[in-house]
């Protein structure tokens, strides 16, 4: 995966297969930012094909299950290969299951989101930001939402889950004011996305009333 030197910053985006994640990453083209996408799902390659142009930046695609410890090493190891410093990390994989916690939801599918949501991102963030704070510079994205700010009935451990996110975003925010690393999270409402498909959500309340043109604005630029 070695690549010759770039004038192009790096990117990482992770879950950038669709949805938030692939238009994160479409961002971080238009922006001229050479870019690694991953995600668990054979759309990860379809996506790269999408992304890459004449002329443009250079897009790796790289398939892993950041659910697993192995695949957030995988990923790890890809970004190293590079032999060149990570600009932005776009900290996105996330999903959901819909259903109430004692009676219809799994314990295994549960714990699965936590790995997701919730592990992989410390484990991601623990493996990348030190280097950006060695070299004083460096823009990290958490994908939170405004699920994180209230507890979510039927869906109560993806919502304890992006409520983490929020938190661990905020606090290290704080703790590297004042070393030229910025941290945003970005906090969409109901988005036009597969989440609720692949939450198994189609029928509910939120699906219903879900505002498809919802954007989130950070930095000057809109992520839908």
């Amino acid at each position: 995966m070695t690549t010759p030197t770039s004038d192009r910053p790096l990117a990482l985006v992770t879950g950038a297969s669709s949805g938030i994640g692939y238009e994160l990453a479409a961002q971080f083209v238009e922006h001229d930012f050479d870019l690694i996408i991953a995600a668990e799902d054979e759309g990860i390659e379809v996506a790269a094909e999408k992304l890459r142009r004449d002329g443009g930046p250079r897009i790796w695609s790289v398939r892993v299950d950041l659910a697993r410890e192995q695949g957030v090493t995988e990923l790890v190891a890809a970004v190293t290969a590079t032999g060149r410093p990570l600009d932005a990390l776009g900290l996105n994989a996330g999903r959901g299951a819909g259903g109430a916690f004692v009676g219809d939801t799994d314990l295994a599918d549960e714990l699965e989101i936590v790995d997701l949501n919730v592990r992989s991102t410390v484990h991601l963030a623990k493996r990348l930001l030190p280097g950006m704070v060695e070299r004083g510079t460096g823009r990290v994205f958490f994908t939170s939402s405004i699920a994180a700010t209230m507890p979510g009935p039927f869906q109560a451990v993806y919502n304890a889950s992006k409520s983490f996110v929020q938190s661990f975003a905020e606090a290290l925010r704080n703790e590297l004011k004042d070393t030229g690393v910025t941290v945003t999270s970005l906090m969409p409402g109901s988005t036009d996305t597969e989440f609720f498909d692949r939450a198994d959500m189609e029928d509910t309340a939120p699906l219903r009333s879900r505002d498809l043109a919802l954007s989130v604005a950070t930095n000057g630029t809109k992520y839908r």
